[in-house]
Order: C-alpha cells, then sequence, then structure tokens
C-alpha cells in the first residue's frame, strides 16, 4: 500500500488517495470469500462449494469487494496515517473505490483532522457572579422542610379537611366508560398537592370515611392525554380512610431533635442559615467559573470536524447504554420512554457532545502554552488518594487507572485554574444598573 495523495480540506478534514496493489487486494477478496462461502448456494454445486470465480461470475465481480474492503482496511489503515503523518480523529470513511486496469485498488477516504486551536483571551475574563445572601423566608422554609420531615401521620375520625391525606377508591368514566389509567386503590392522596386534576381534591374535603362521592371534572385543555384534554369526565371516589399530619412545635427541643450540635431554635436557624449560605456560595461560583470557561471557548477559533463529534457521541451513547443496563433498562427502552428513537436519543446529545470537545481542546492547548507539567510525585499522591477513596490497594488501583489518564485530568484541571484564578467577577447587569440609578 502506498499513499498516492493527500489534500487538506476545510473544517479539518482531509482527503486520502491509497493504493493497494493487486496481490494484496486479491487476498483479501479471497479471505472475504471464504469468510462468507458456507453460505452462498450456486444451481450445480453443493452449498459453499462454487469456486470465487463462479459466484463472481454470477453476481458481478464486485460481489466481494465490500466485504474485502472490511478485510483490508484495518490492515493498511495504520500506514497510511503513519506514511501521511496526519493526526486524524474519529473514524474515517471510505468515499470511493476504483479497481485499475492493472488489478491495483484506488481507495479514496475522507477523514477528520485533530482541530489546530487559536487561543483568544483566556486570561483576566471579566463575568457576572451574583451576589449571594439568605433571607429569613429561606430559613423559614428549610425549618419547615425539617418539621415536615419529622411530622407524624395518624387516622381520625372527623371529615377530610385542607393538608388531610385521604385514602381512597376511584375509578374515572368517560361518556359512561371507564378509560385507561383512571383507577386506583388504596390510594393515598395529599389534599392541596395538586397531585390530581383541579377540583378532584376540593371535592373530596368534608367527605368522612366510608363516604362516595361522583366527582363532575374536566380535564384541562393542556393534558398529555390528547383523548382526555378538555374532555369532561366523571370520578367515582370511596373515601376508605382519613390521615391527619402532625407537625412538631417549632420550639428548642423540636431543634434539639432534628440537629446533632442545636440547643435552641435560633441555634437551628443559624446552622440552616450557614448551610443555605454555603450551597449558594458554591453554586455562585460554579455559576462564575462555568460563565468564564464559556467565555473562553468563545474566544478561541477551532475548526472540528464532523467525524471528532461523531466518535465523541459514539462515547456518550455507550455510557448511557452502560448505565442504562445498571438499571435494568435497554437503550432503546430508554428512547421509547422519552417518546423517540435511539437516533432521536444521539441527536439530542449533539450540542453536549461539541461543547465537551471544545472544552478539552481548550484545557489542552492552555495546557501547551502555559508549559504545564505533572512529575511523577504528583501523579503517585494522586494514585493514592485513589486507593484511600475507594478503599483498593494501591496496586489494583494502578492496574485499573493508566498514569496518562491521571496526568491529562491534573493538566486540565490546572489548566482550568489558570483560567479561573485570573478571571474578574462583576456585578449583574441588572443589579448593577439599578444601583447606578440609585
Amino acid at each position: 500500500m502506498n499513499v498516492k495523495s493527500v489534500e487538506k480540506l476545510e473544517n479539518s478534514t482531509a482527503k486520502l488517495v491509497l493504493e493497494v496493489e493487486k496481490a494484496q487486494f486479491q487476498a483479501a477478496l479471497d479471505k472475504a470469500y471464504r469468510q462468507v462461502k458456507n453460505s452462498i448456494y450456486i444451481p450445480g454445486f453443493r452449498k459453499g462449494k462454487a469456486p470465487r470465480k463462479i459466484v463472481e461470475g454470477m453476481y458481478g465481480k464486485e460481489v466481494f469487494y465490500e466485504d474485502a474492503i472490511n478485510v483490508l482496511f484495518p490492515e493498511i489503515w495504520p500506514d497510511a496515517l503513519k506514511e501521511s503523518e496526519l493526526n486524524v480523529v474519529g473514524n474515517p470513511s471510505i468515499a470511493d473505490l476504483n479497481v485499475e486496469e492493472n488489478g491495483n485498488l484506488t481507495l479514496t477516504v475522507d477523514a477528520g483532522l485533530y482541530p489546530e486551536v487559536t487561543l483568544g483571551q483566556y486570561k483576566g475574563i471579566e463575568a457576572e457572579k451574583a451576589a449571594v445572601e439568605v433571607t429569613e423566608e429561606e430559613i423559614d422554609a428549610e425549618i419547615k422542610k425539617l418539621a415536615d420531615r419529622n411530622s407524624t401521620v395518624e387516622t381520625v375520625e372527623r371529615p377530610v379537611a385542607d393538608g388531610d391525606t385521604a385514602v381512597i377508591d376511584f375509578e374515572g368514566f368517560k361518556n359512561g366508560v371507564a378509560f385507561e389509567g383512571g383507577k386506583g386503590e388504596d390510594y393515598s392522596l395529599k389534599i392541596g398537592s395538586g397531585s390530581f386534576i383541579p377540583g378532584f381534591e376540593e371535592q373530596l374535603i368534608g367527605l368522612s370515611a366510608g363516604d362516595e362521592k361522583d366527582l363532575d371534572l374536566t380535564f384541562p385543555e393542556d393534558y398529555g392525554a390528547e383523548e382526555l384534554a378538555g374532555q369532561p369526565v366523571v370520578f367515582k371516589v370511596k373515601v376508605k380512610e382519613v390521615k391527619a399530619t402532625n407537625t412538631p412545635e417549632l420550639d428548642d427541643e423540636f431543634a434539639k431533635d432534628v440537629s446533632e450540635t442545636a440547643d435552641t431554635l435560633e441555634d437551628l436557624r443559624n446552622e440552616q442559615k450557614e448551610k443555605l449560605l454555603k450551597e449558594k456560595t458554591d453554586n455562585a461560583d460554579n455559576d462564575f467559573k462555568n460563565a468564564v470557561m464559556q467565555k473562553a471557548i468563545d474566544n478561541m477559533t477551532a475548526e472540528i470536524p464532523n467525524a471528532m463529534v461523531e466518535a465523541q457521541l459514539d462515547d456518550i451513547m455507550q455510557q448511557w447504554s452502560m448505565s442504562m443496563k445498571q438499571s435494568g433498562f435497554s437503550i432503546e427502552q430508554y428512547a421509547q420512554m422519552m417518546g423517540t428513537n435511539v437516533q432521536g436519543v444521539r441527536e439530542s446529545q449533539r450540542a453536549s457532545a461539541l461543547g465537551q470537545i471544545k472544552n478539552t481542546l481548550l484545557l489542552e492547548k492552555v495546557a501547551e502554552v502555559e508549559g504545564i507539567e505533572i512529575s511523577d510525585e504528583q501523579v503517585e499522591e494522586a494514585y493514592q488518594q485513589m486507593a484511600d477513596q475507594y478503599q483498593m490497594e494501591l496496586e489494583k488501583v494502578k492496574e485499573y487507572v493508566p498514569a496518562e489518564e491521571i496526568v491529562r485530568d491534573q493538566k486540565f484541571q490546572k489548566a482550568m485554574e489558570v483560567i479561573t484564578d485570573s478571571a474578574v467577577a462583576v456585578a449583574p447587569a441588572e443589579k448593577a444598573e439599578e444601583s447606578a440609578a440609585e
């Protein structure tokens, strides 16, 4: 095999013309024939016994070309890359093939090239960062969540009231006919939760255990099931049990019950304030860093070939498939639940794949420009941290995680720090304008 020509094109792509000598091509045709011959039946020959020339004479000389290319290409492509000195990404595609008069095979191959990256501004980037504050209302909401989680439920002998839980049997009818999905037994419905269509929960208020009632209702116009959207229906409901929720009194004893450190309700409020403050600060920091990284990406120039995006999509889909299997689903089942097909799921991740590639290209280039290096000691320290974290033997961790992967991750982390640590936080535009107006 030899590379006859290489033409670099726009969008980080290249066209290669490869020539394969007749003997090598014929050997691939023979191998392709042997792989499939047992499935070939030609009248006058026992199945699998028809010579290759006979099969080609009946079906055309190109009958084994595709199979031969599948045999041949993995053998010649590494040599083609070495000879052409191209940094190819993704999977190449054969655009054309031609068998010359001398029997040599000529292949025209389209390939994506690793992009050339030109950095724009990546230091001193300005980005908005929200001011962090915690209001009394937010603290009240957290205390209420704690109270709700520590509430108790008891059966009561009285009519249903707002906030109660009604245990009900129900069945829905449209034009006197029960509809699919409209039936439930021993269903615990929290009154006021908005779990059912408007009017359902409200009409249960005042009913007692043992009471039955027909609820005349209309499904919302935007209801998900088209056959029910905007339609009048009747739900036959029987109340079987009424349960009241007892919320603990918000006092010092409550604080001691729900916290390991708080002795008073005021201590608990301060504890929740600190927790909320940390959460908001972390979120603001992450949002700021993400905005800075996106600006650095936007300032960068790189032509990304489609082959690179497709390869990234392959990785994403493989990870999704493995994740689905661990949950007991196939990727096909997941796609069906989402109302699409596997290709639809794949396409939904295209923007994410492109974003991941751009982020990688940015960090690689910054690490290169900044001369970031990772020492053997730093790699060893990372291995030890992983061993401690996962409670594994150090040597086992080294078996599972290549050193190159650790070096790459640490270079990326340091490159990201170069970008984000030098960034400048500014007040959000709307708040800055309000301050100026005042």
